[in-house]
């Protein structure tokens, strides 16, 4: 059943934090198409705000800010996080930590009836094996994925409490509109430049359409009791597989090209910690390496089934970035997955390719 065939009867209204964000901005529209009444809570609107959506400009861990903007709400998605590019990990906690407690102790004292809190698949850090299960231990590698971990058991002690929490895990979101360091990558391929893979790049990447995920995410809220879901399509392949597919489609001349692993990830390491790269300790983490979801209890409890393969969806993500770049380029500051990204030495890097 598609997200349009969701029942709309008495639709509820939802408050969605990070609704200015690339993900959340997304959501928000599918709750408006399913004739939720919404409002966004950010600390920048966005430009695109669709007029019907009341906007509550808040800092997630202002707790009497945060209660204004729960309050009357059933349901609230929350969707505020500080993400892999801010590399900065008092951020990390006071945000995706202290900031989900704000978020949780406001939406109890609002008798909230439902909560579904956008995690990360970075919880799992490199896992030992795959398909990562919602029984697998998570073991988070660097400091946002033990962030987004931590807001999980904020998560938990609430449901202990008696709040109805909802936990989704997306794999690595992609569609139109996705930019942060994608733009990145595209704009190398617009150029005709090569992509690098980490050795032969055969390492199995899942990723998740944001049409997909706020599908799964619009189910989950209307699913009554506490869960945890993972999101990611069910058709996806290697690294190198994904980005040939793009390459193919551009026709810009863009090859991809073999990089000896070990080395490259040591200079990806060493260049985000010096500030030289956009690149966060996660990307470099797990970009040479292999991870997928099993679906499986989302699309049994939820009724939920992903439509967009990774190849469509990067292809579709690169077209909506030709078509929107001279705007993305002038346009002012966004969230960071909806803002042009600075290359910083990727700017060299590509020409030795």
């Amino acid at each position: 059943m598609a997200s349009s065939d969701v029942d709309h009867r008495a639709a509820p209204r939802a408050l969605v934090t990070g609704g200015s964000g690339y993900f959340g901005s997304l959501l928000l529209e599918q709750l408006l198409r399913a004739g939720w009444s919404c409002a966004s809570l950010d600390l920048h609107d966005a430009q695109d705000r669709p007029p019907e959506v009341d906007f509550h400009r808040a800092d997630v861990r202002d707790a009497a800010a945060v209660a204004r903007a729960v309050a009357g709400c059933e349901v609230v998605f929350h969707n505020v996080a500080q993400v892999p590019l801010a590399k900065d990990r008092q951020a990390f906690e006071s945000v995706n930590v202290h900031g989900t407690r704000v978020l949780l102790e406001a939406a109890q004292g609002a008798g909230v009836s439902k909560v579904v809190y956008t995690s990360s698949s970075a919880v799992f850090g490199v896992p030992e094996r795959n398909p990562v299960t919602e029984a697998t231990t998570p073991v988070p590698r660097e400091a946002y994925g033990r962030a987004k971990l931590e807001g999980e058991k904020v998560c938990d002690e609430f449901v202990r409490r008696g709040l109805d929490v909802t936990v989704i895990r997306p794999r690595t979101i992609l569609g139109h509109g996705r930019l942060g360091i994608f733009q990145i990558l595209f704009e190398w391929v617009r150029q005709g430049h090569n992509i690098p893979v980490l050795g032969s790049g055969d390492n199995l990447y899942q990723f998740v359409h944001a049409d997909d995920l706020a599908d799964a995410t619009l189910r989950a809220a209307r699913r009554p009791g506490p869960a945890v879901y993972h999101c990611g399509a069910r058709e996806f392949g290697t690294m190198r597989q994904t980005l040939e597919a793009l390459c193919r489609h551009a026709a810009t001349g863009s090859r991809v090209r073999s990089v000896p692993a070990r080395p490259a990830q040591w200079a990806m390491e060493l260049t985000s910690v010096l500030g030289l790269s956009p690149l966060g300790a996660y990307h470099s983490l797990m970009f040479g390496r292999s991870m997928y979801f099993d679906i499986g209890r989302a699309v049994r409890e939820l009724g939920w089934e992903p439509r967009h393969s990774n190849e469509d969806m990067i292809v579709q993500s690169y077209d909506w970035y030709l078509q929107h770049r001279q705007e993305i380029l002038a346009a002012g500051p966004r969230s960071r997955h909806r803002s042009a990204v600075s290359q910083g030495v990727l700017a060299l890097v590509k020409r030795l390719l």
